[in-house]
């Protein structure tokens, strides 16, 4: 197909989904509350979703799910990059960056970053039982695991589920009535992100205590961790080092987030 005819057949598309999204950011901007779509913007964020993820290692029967969902997320971040960089479609003129919770942000809006990677945790969580099969009896059963599973059968608990594709639909539809993106790059994105779910649940998983290469790729990590946060550390058992990374991260990342909000929120009453 030439690009005349791609062109034709295209520019049509993407007009009706400029209007139809510019409506609804209109109709809705004087409903939205700031501090709420704030919040959602910053739960989706990479920089935040990526280090709390990590907490999974405080639980070792939800271990085998960490390597295919890290493995997952990089996946989406890279392949949104190249998707954005194909198309180079730009984002709605009414956007505003300065309100935006990320520290940086492309200028591309085709597919939704946000959008994929809200929906690739949805069907992770989703698809759950399909990576940890571990009985409820094990030994190294703990809070988080009893909180995300059912403690009869394994599964994860119904309203986690629900809870969860609840947290990812409203996310995403709330980049359309913030301005960030159209409707068509959200519905591309969530679609994306379940396809990338799909696979990296597929062929991306590993026996997570048996392959050296993610013990010394984790040991690597936490020295990076210790290294960047100004800390002193031991490299110690994988058990150890695993839990110290994980609360390492959670920790620094939550009080990125604190200081981020209440920066945005004294902007916010000072505008």
């Amino acid at each position: 197909m030439s690009p005349a005819k791609s062109t034709f057949l295209i520019g049509p598309i993407l007009s009706v989904d400029a209007a139809v999204s510019r409506a609804i950011h209109t109709a809705a901007k004087p409903l939205l509350p700031p501090f709420l779509l704030l919040l959602l913007e910053i739960s989706a964020d990479f920089r935040f979703s990526f280090p709390v993820s990590l907490s999974l290692l405080l639980s070792p029967p939800l271990r085998p799910f960490l390597i295919p969902f890290l493995l997952g997320l990089l996946l989406d971040l890279i392949f949104v990059g190249i998707v954005k960089l194909t198309f180079r479609r730009a984002r709605p003129a009414y956007n505003h960056p300065s309100m935006s919770a990320a520290v940086s942000a492309d200028h591309y809006s085709f597919p939704s970053g946000h959008a994929s990677r809200v929906f690739f945790v949805a069907a992770s969580v989703h698809f759950f039982t399909s990576v940890v099969e571990a009985p409820m009896a094990d030994p190294s059963y703990t809070f988080l695991d009893g909180w995300i599973r059912d403690h009869r059968d394994g599964d994860v608990k119904g309203n986690v589920v629900v809870g969860v594709w609840i947290w990812a639909t409203v996310t995403a539809v709330s980049r359309i009535l913030l301005g960030r993106h159209y409707v068509l790059d959200v519905a591309a994105g969530a679609c994306l992100g379940i396809l990338e779910a799909l696979f990296a649940l597929r062929f991306l998983t590993f026996d997570f205590e048996q392959i050296f290469f993610w013990r010394f790729l984790l040991e690597s990590l936490s020295l990076s961790g210790c290294l960047w946060f100004g800390d002193t550390c031991e490299i110690g058992p994988t058990s150890a080092m695993c839990t110290r990374l994980s609360s390492t991260l959670v920790e620094q990342t939550s009080i990125f987030y604190r200081k981020l909000i209440w920066t945005r929120m004294r902007e916010q009453r000072q505008s």
